[in-house]
């Protein structure tokens, strides 16, 4: 049996520093760009002697980065111990594993049936593959030392799942000898990683059972208890493995799609800080929690594309920048508080109108799409021009708020980085965000998440984004492919190397 599940990356359109405090909400949104885990036994028999073991084997590779580890498991308390190189080690896959089976070993306690089942399968041994989408990782230096332009086609000539080890950043020349540091484009890689292999493993253990892909996630009220057993876990394994409780959204992001996302109470995960995350035996209390994190469904309305761009500026450290403005409002609480409030208040309009677009597009489809279609090709102080009846100006009229909804967001995200001494909007992202949102057709533009100098997203009314991408790619910024994908978590039907995806060669190459 060969079980594939794969978690979507995720980019945070509002929210930023918020969304790390409850009841403030950030509007995420889950990609194209997918993590992918491959489960199946290590051993195709069970040896006789098998009911004495105390331990069973597992092995993790990771094809792009040419690397294995393996690890015998105790299946007495689900715990890990490292047979191989420790510099092969990956923390975030280690409590993955070790939360997924521990939660395993909870569900199937009540069932004598599926405690024996659980058993055999883990006496199997397990062979765990874990695939990333190119999405995820940054290939710009290596698109520009090959003189190739900064375009998605240059991008796209790149085959499916490539080795990143060019990508690794190598201690005094020794290669093997630090730990890799990869460079991504700041979509969740770890969130949607964690998320993949946790949910793989739940459901070849039988612990959940998670739907096919589809091209939206089904209505199911059935799932719901599968789909939050896989959050909890892979929210535990993933603040355990990076060593504090954070704001949560990449892996809620992963695990459910597009949402608009408030934060759970990090007081739900103090067993697991008290212990460091080395007694799975507190899974139990963990599951028993009550995980009051909100997520309302959220996705772009209809006919609009979400566009990213790697300005290759340098990147921004996101907790050094969080700190910094956690000093401020340390030092200032009156003011941050105020423009704490002027945030949300932006965000929540932000998210009104996109309801609103989406209500309208749901019960007047056709004369929503002609707004748009005819929107795409004007700037926006010419989108009132194109009106032909009060249903096409209310559509307008809804678009307009948006913005004005979002440059509010942007000029207090400015503010805020201004008071606490740090990029969240730099000089030179605000020059190319401002033409960017003055281009036809272009409804938002901004800095995901915490800002700073990692990416820049477009919304665009339409599918063509040829005009923003060139115009990005004069000013150096890398578009890149991946778009919005509301799915969250879910099964594959196979390996996603044996589907004929990467049987485009390239002749790119780029090592």
């Amino acid at each position: 049996m060969e079980v594939v599940a794969s978690a979507p990356g995720k980019v945070l359109i509002t929210g930023g520093y918020l969304v790390l405090d409850r009841p403030n909400a950030g509007l995420v949104l889950s990609t194209t760009a997918r993590f992918y885990a491959i489960v199946k036994p290590l051993h195709d028999e069970i040896k006789p002697e098998s009911w004495a073991w105390s331990w069973t084997d597992v092995r993790v590779t990771s094809p792009q980065l040419s690397r294995e580890a393996t690890y015998k498991l105790s299946l007495k308390n689900s715990a890990l111990k490292c047979t191989s190189s420790r510099q092969s080690v990956n923390p975030f896959v280690e409590q993955a594993v070790q939360y997924s089976v521990a939660a395993s070993n909870v569900v199937s306690s009540s069932e004598e049936g599926r405690k024996d089942a659980l058993q055999k399968l883990l006496l199997q041994g397990l062979d765990i593959t874990i695939l990333g989408s190119n999405d995820f990782y940054s290939y710009r230096n290596q698109i520009e030392a090959c003189g190739l332009p900064l375009a998605p086609e240059s991008l796209a000539a790149i085959p499916l799942f490539s080795s990143i080890t060019f990508n690794v950043e190598e201690a005094n020349g020794a290669a093997g000898k630090c730990k890799p540091d990869v460079a991504k484009t700041g979509l969740g890689s770890s969130a949607a990683m964690t998320t993949s292999v946790v949910a793989a493993l739940l459901h070849y253990l039988g612990a959940v059972n998670l739907p096919l892909t589809t091209k939206s996630m089904p209505e199911q009220k059935s799932l719901d208890s599968d789909l939050d057993l896989v959050h909890i876990i892979a929210q535990s394994a993933h603040c355990i493995a990076q060593g504090k409780v954070g704001s949560g959204f990449d892996v809620s992001a992963a695990v459910y799609g597009s949402q608009c996302y408030v934060r759970f109470s990090p007081a739900v995960l103090s067993s697991a800080q008290v212990t460091g995350g080395n007694n799975l035996a507190i899974i139990g209390d963990v599951l028993k929690e009550k995980w009051d994190h909100e997520k309302s469904k959220f996705s772009l309305p209809p006919s609009m594309t979400l566009l990213l761009g790697e300005p290759g500026a340098g990147g921004s450290s996101t907790p050094s920048m969080v700190g910094s403005v956690k000093q401020w409002q340390k030092a200032d609480p009156q003011k941050s508080q105020e423009t704490w409030r002027r945030l949300a208040d932006a965000n929540s309009k932000l998210e009104t109108q996109f309801k609103i677009l989406n209500k309208f597009a749901g019960e007047r489809r056709e004369t929503y799409n002609q707004i748009i279609s005819s929107c795409s090709a004007h700037v926006h102080s010419k989108w009132m021009e194109q009106v032909a009846d009060q249903h096409q100006k209310s559509v307008i009229k809804t678009l307009l708020e948006a913005r004005d909804a979002f440059l509010e967001i942007r000029f207090h995200m400015q503010q805020m980085g201004n008071a606490a001494g740090v990029p969240i909007e730099p000089e030179s992202q605000t020059r190319l965000l401002d033409a960017t949102m003055s281009m036809e057709g272009v409804l938002l533009a901004g800095v995901p998440g915490a800002g700073g100098f990692d990416a820049v997203f477009a919304i665009i009314l339409g599918e063509s984004t040829d005009a923003v991408s060139k115009a990005w790619s004069s000013r150096g910024v890398l578009p890149l492919l991946v778009r919005e994908d509301p799915r969250g978590v879910s099964l594959e039907t196979s390996d996603p190397r044996a589907n004929g995806l990467t049987s485009a060669v390239s002749s790119v190459k780029l090592n």
